[in-house]
């Protein structure tokens, strides 16, 4: 067979549930073959898809799509600053999607090219939110009726729901929330689970960073008894450190990782067992190479894995995901925000979800493909993004 070569590299923006999703489509100098990949960077699109078509597609024109290593390291170093969130979700597109070609080359699903499946279906995890404490378990409740066994639970949202907040005079506008009160109701919250769904329900928490590090390690040791399945981004990456003491004070199961760029980030949290979960965005950090590196590097020292899975991710992100999932011996859970019936149609060949487990389908590739004319219809807005906008009671502002 002749060497075939990347044609055109290109990048679709589209927004089918109200989120901007950039997915990156690679075009061979075979005719009909190409592979998509996620680049979504939902608060930064048009950087992204710059990025794709004015730097990574006339750098990749005419080379080797069988050379997925060489063209990830290419893509790497040429901007020569590296590991930035625009730059890595415009390499993670073209990397998936050099993946899902030489799936298709090799009539093989992603999971087989990879080494096989570890599993049949990927476990996954739920949210619950709710304004008060009954609402919560109810919808809690209708996931575990669904057969769903792991489920993360919040008191109204990121921060909790702050009320009476004592503003100073001229407080600028923005997502106002108060650790202290948070801190305190999260407690609260797990208690009243607990005492009404007993121990048949694995629960997860998202502290999204919104305390100061004194306080995350008070939240873990208060919430020893409710025996979390992990407590998620109790700490920011700039407050890595912290983990150590964390670590020596609480045995609740920590993961950490979505807003992770660079290796640096995460290599000595490994080799060091400060965590439990590994949970980087996959995009995020540039596709599915380095992401297989980094599930075998956390096997090594019995870290699971356990993806960034929300809405921002684009069903093409989920379909990596699960295959990862699929491989991965130290699989731990995959977040799953859902795929709603018209991401599906615009979207064919998504994972689908089935009492608790989420199934990839057995084609060549991501085994996924997408409805570009339908896609059309559904264009990205570019907006001043609000719920980044978090403050503390006093005005300042604070990691969202």
């Amino acid at each position: 067979m002749s060497k075939i070569t990347i044609r055109n590299v290109k990048a679709i923006l589209t927004a089918p549930a109200g989120i901007n999703l950039i997915v990156v489509k690679v075009e061979t100098s075979e005719p009909g073959l190409y592979g998509l990949g996620c680049a979504t960077f939902a608060y930064r699109e048009k950087l992204v898809a710059s990025m794709v078509e004015d730097y990574l597609d006339p750098l990749l024109k005419g080379r080797d799509v069988s050379n997925i290593e060489d063209l990830w390291h290419l893509m790497n170093n040429n901007s020569y600053w590296r590991n930035g969130p625009v730059t890595n979700n415009a390499i993670s597109g073209v990397d998936m999607a050099l993946w899902d070609i030489k799936g298709k080359l090799a009539n093989m699903p992603l999971y087989d090219l990879l080494g096989g499946k570890s599993r049949e279906g990927v476990a996954v995890y739920r949210h619950a939110d709710g304004k008060d404490l009954d609402t919560i378990t109810e919808n809690v409740q209708k996931f575990m009726d669904q057969n769903i066994r792991h489920i993360r639970i919040q008191w109204g949202g990121y921060g909790g729901d702050a009320k009476a907040l004592n503003k100073p005079a001229g407080a600028p506008d923005g997502i106002y929330y108060c650790p202290d009160q948070y801190i305190r109701n999260t407690i609260k919250l797990f208690e009243h689970v607990r005492g009404k769904l007993g121990d048949q329900v694995e629960l997860l928490h998202d502290v999204h960073e919104r305390i100061p590090p004194i306080d995350a390690i008070r939240l873990a040791k208060a919430l020893e008894p409710y025996r979390l399945f992990f407590l998620e981004d109790v700490l920011s990456p700039e407050q890595g450190d912290w983990l150590k003491i964390l670590r020596q004070q609480s045995c609740t199961p920590i993961a950490i990782g979505e807003l992770y760029n660079n290796p640096k980030e995460w290599d000595y949290l490994i080799y060091n067992r400060l965590i439990d979960f590994i949970r980087v965005h996959i995009s995020q950090i540039g596709g599915i190479t380095p992401a297989r590196k980094l599930a075998i590097f956390c096997e090594q020292f019995g870290i699971r894995t356990a993806w960034h899975g929300p809405g921002d991710v684009s069903p093409v992100g989920h379909a990596a995901n699960v295959h990862l999932d699929l491989v991965s011996h130290n699989f731990g859970i995959q977040e799953w925000a859902g795929i709603s019936e018209t991401l599906h149609e615009v979207f064919p060949g998504s994972p689908i979800l089935k009492d608790g487990y989420v199934y990839a389908n057995d084609k060549p590739g991501l085994g996924i493909d997408i409805n570009e004319e339908l896609a059309a219809k559904y264009p990205c807005q570019t907006r001043v993004t609000q719920w980044t906008q978090t403050r503390l009671p006093d005005g300042t502002l604070y990691t969202p």
